[in-house]
């Protein structure tokens, strides 16, 4: 088939979720769609196959049994899902952005995101509780905290199959090892992109385009410039397609950047992980339970309060603090209090762990890390708990520690039950914050002169705006869907109306 002579309506740069929901979007308002995914069908999905989760309002158990509709009763007895409202939604991402979100996208975000769920799983995607990662069972009920309650069935890559299968079912056309480098540009907007197929390099015109194609979290030299020394040294934990083509070829044409360009969600990850992500191995670099651990760096020192928040309101950002200390690593530290319920992640053979019955043999044993000063810092840590508050790891508990430079403000336990283990972790990035102005009603991009671009359309994290120095855990997918069920949407009734009017 010689795709250039196929007349599309829309075109959607990516293969993520974001790109997908784009598509299904744009082919339900009656748009001929196609679809370019950089990436060979083998690593489709971008970012978004590396996911787990999605943040969304709802209301009780009712709305989470819409959504799995294989929980049992037995299940949803033992179960206390609470709920997650659109205030609550709304004053996460107020406070965890330091009120910089855009109130505009923050409000699409936040009232559409329940409906934008329930239209996933109409489009085939299936969910399930978050049982152990977000919710920890006391006195025999489990009982969800955080605001992120379900999970998707199968993983990102599930969630991928499944919202390709329905494109196709829906008749969108969809190709991979198709690179888009460049878009199509004239006085009148946006008419098609240029794609490089197969060695081939053509032209593909339409009416319309949607960018949906991610950030420059893999591209080392735009995050060395943008996010600043050292980036260049991160561990990109998903894709290594998300260079940021996408960003370059609007910022081309004029487009006008926007958002955090010098943020992005970085996560403590095993410090001898990958490069980029890889389906086999790469959830076996998460280092998430750090909230009931201490983490030391090279000196021997804590340098960031472990127990913050709870871990949905802290991960994002703790990999930028890795990043900093000596050598771009640190260790996270626990004794045998903790050692059994650390996350599956911990006990794969993908984990660089150090275990010891004596905190002198661990010091010894943690050769980068200064001897003296870490015995010093457990010593100082202990005698700082405040024992005779009750340990709770289901809410932000007020067991704290006192009088230390850096106190420790829930979740404090002494570090003094052997046997002890230690972690060394470095810092993961996920995603770029940078990205792109786009008007609140259609998601079209705007230009340097805040006009709109004719035609062009994003969604993902091309959108920038949304985020800024944090994140609220497993939103980022949540805005995937939303923005690009509206960009493709929209870029659907634009290229109606040019057709209309042809």
């Amino acid at each position: 088939m010689d795709i250039r002579t196929k007349n599309y309506d829309v075109i959607i740069v990516g293969g993520g979720n974001a790109a997908l929901c784009a598509a299904l979007s744009a082919q339900e308002e009656g748009a001929k769609v196609v679809l370019l995914e950089r990436a060979p069908e083998s690593e489709r999905g971008g970012n978004s196959s590396f996911a787990e989760t999605m943040r969304f309002v709802y209301n009780g158990v009712n709305d989470i049994r819409a959504l799995c509709p294989d929980l049992t009763d037995e299940e949803v007895a033992s179960s206390d899902f609470g709920v997650y409202t659109e205030a609550q939604f709304f004053d996460d991402m107020a406070r965890i952005t330091q009120n910089r979100t855009d109130p505009d996208l923050c409000e699409i975000l936040v009232r559409s995101s329940g409906a934008t769920v329930q239209w996933m799983h109409q489009n085939g995607v299936r969910f399930m509780p978050y049982f152990g990662k977000q919710a920890y069972k006391i006195d025999g009920k489990f009982k969800f905290f955080g605001g992120v309650t379900l999970s998707l069935w199968g993983g990102g890559e599930a969630l991928i199959d499944a919202l390709s299968k329905t494109a196709r079912k829906k008749g969108i056309d969809i190709f991979y090892d198709a690179w888009v480098r460049d878009l199509v540009y004239s006085d009148s907007g946006v008419s098609g992109v240029v794609v490089r197929m197969k060695g081939v390099t053509q032209t593909i015109k339409a009416r319309a385009v949607v960018l949906a194609c991610g950030g420059f979290e893999s591209n080392a030299e735009w995050r060395d410039r943008y996010l600043g020394p050292g980036w260049d040294l991160a561990k990109v934990r998903g894709t290594k397609y998300n260079t940021g083509d996408g960003l370059e070829m609007a910022l081309r044409i004029g487009a006008s950047p926007y958002g955090h360009w010098a943020g992005c969600h970085a996560v403590s990850w095993e410090r001898y992980a990958t490069e980029f992500g890889d389906h086999a191995i790469t959830p076996q670099f998460q280092r998430h339970s750090y909230p009931f651990s201490i983490m030391v760096n090279a000196n021997g020192k804590r340098f960031l309060d472990e127990g913050a928040d709870i871990r949905n309101y802290t991960y994002a950002k703790y990999g930028r603090m890795v990043l900093e200390q000596p050598g771009q690593f640190a260790y996270q530290i626990y004794d045998s209090k903790w050692l059994n319920n650390l996350f599956d992640t911990y006990r794969g053979k993908h984990v660089s762990k150090i275990r010891a019955n004596t905190l002198e043999e661990l010091a010894d044993k943690l050769e980068d890390v200064n001897r003296d000063q870490l015995l010093k810092t457990i010593k100082e840590f202990n005698a700082a708990v405040k024992t005779d508050v009750p340990f709770n790891p289901n809410i932000k508990d007020g067991r704290c520690t006192t009088g230390l430079e850096i106190p420790k403000s829930n979740w404090a336990n002494p570090i003094d039950t052997p046997p002890f283990e230690a972690y060394a972790v470095t810092c993961g990035i996920t995603f770029t914050f940078g990205g792109v102005r786009i008007t609140k009603e259609e998601a079209q991009v705007m230009n340097t002169n805040h006009e709109p671009i004719p035609g062009l359309f994003a969604a993902g994290e091309m959108v920038g705006g949304i985020f800024c120095f944090n994140y609220p855990g497993a939103s980022g997918l949540t805005s995937g869907s939303v923005f690009g069920r509206l960009a493709g949407r929209s870029a659907a009734r634009s290229a109606k109306s040019k057709r209309a009017a042809a």
